[in-house]
């Protein structure tokens, strides 16, 4: 039996809300492998899936406050 998920794609807007990164800084940290990866949703449209934009902010190193 298949496992169902609860996962979906984020457009660029969204992705750009829950990041807080500009296009151009989330395209060249994607190339550089420290952001994940954008998927082709079909013709020129492309997404994240939320779970991997979800653990890569949990993956995000802690800033001290002095």
């Amino acid at each position: 039996m298949s496992e169902i998920s609860n996962d979906r794609i984020v457009r660029e807007k969204e992705c750009r809300k829950l990041s807080g990164l500009c296009r151009a800084t989330r395209f060249l940290w994607e190339k550089k492998g420290k952001f994940p990866a954008r998927r082709n949703i079909g013709g020129r449209s492309i997404g994240w899936l939320l779970s991997e934009i979800q653990e890569w902010q949990k993956n995000q190193p802690k800033k001290d406050v002095e």
